[in-house]
């Protein structure tokens, strides 16, 4: 492989890191339309190796999210299951609706989030008398204790099987959905919600590209660069997410969310 493009996906796997690790949506949104427009590399392949980085990209900010307990991993592994089942359920839902629909549902849903973070408030609710449900995490950015109380876990579970449907539907990534069902519905810290998408990400990450690698379908030597970047990217997204206030990372969040829906619009309109 040419030098040039080997340094070239080292620079946007690191960026597609940088971004998984600090939002927890994993470096799929980068990773899979550089390869394919840029590398020419045909949809499957490039898939392949994207869940490959959000692999390595969960388990590098996922150890450091669970090592510093902003990760909520109990809460995130019960939703997660939510999760997997719109995963199902999309791929059914794929043979029976035209996809452009559901793009554009999936569409309103993002503006709507990322409009409803940037305007309104984070709203935590400080731990009261259900134990199971109340939790703490360390803020380095504010060096203070930040207790909060998980709520509507059930309806949450079922935006968790939205998200899996988006997944399975669009490929833009179940964490654009995850996140503001935790944050919004669920009142889970922006830290916490990116945190623990992260980790769990990578579970079904993980998952898919083991069927690819057997199959032999993954460029080996594409997958190690692009690799190598993403880790590099995730340790430095996990540094600056401990390092940042809440409320920036939920104004930035917001501006990505809208970037993802106005993507998803140009694929609809046949423009991407």
């Amino acid at each position: 492989m040419d030098s040039v493009l080997i340094i070239g996906l080292l620079v946007l796997s690191l960026i597609a890191g940088l971004i998984g690790s600090l939002f927890g949506l994993g470096g799929g949104i980068i990773v899979v339309p550089v390869l394919t427009i840029l590398y020419g590399m045909d949809a499957r392949s490039a898939m392949a190796i994207s869940l490959v980085a959000i692999a390595a990209i969960s388990a590098t900010s996922a150890s450091s999210h669970i090592k510093n307990r902003i990760a909520n991993v109990r809460i995130g592994l019960r939703l997660e299951v939510g999760a997997a089942a719109g995963a199902v359920a999309g791929a059914v839902i794929a043979l029976h609706v035209q996809s452009w629909v559901l793009a554009l549902c999936f569409s309103g849903v993002l503006i709507y989030s990322a409009i409803y973070m940037f305007v309104r408030p984070e709203r935590i609710i400080p731990p009261g008398d259900n134990e199971e449900n109340s939790f703490t995490y360390h803020d380095k950015a504010s060096g203070k204790d930040v207790g909060y109380e998980v709520r509507n876990i059930n309806t949450g579970t079922i935006g968790f099987v939205a998200a899996g449907v988006t997944s399975a539907l669009s490929g833009v990534g179940g964490g654009s959905i995850k996140i503001p069902v935790m944050n919004v519905h669920m009142h889970i810290p922006m830290k916490v919600a990116a945190a623990t998408s992260s980790y769990v990400i990578g579970i079904t990450a993980f998952s898919g590209a083991a069927v690819y690698l057997l199959s032999g379908v993954i460029d080996v030597q594409t997958a190690a660069f692009v690799t190598i970047g993403a880790f590099v990217g995730s340790v430095i997204g996990v540094r600056i997410l401990t390092m940042i206030d809440a409320g920036k990372l939920r104004r930035y969040f917001s501006v990505l969310l809208l970037f993802l829906a106005g993507v998803m619009l140009l694929n609809v309109g046949g423009i991407i």
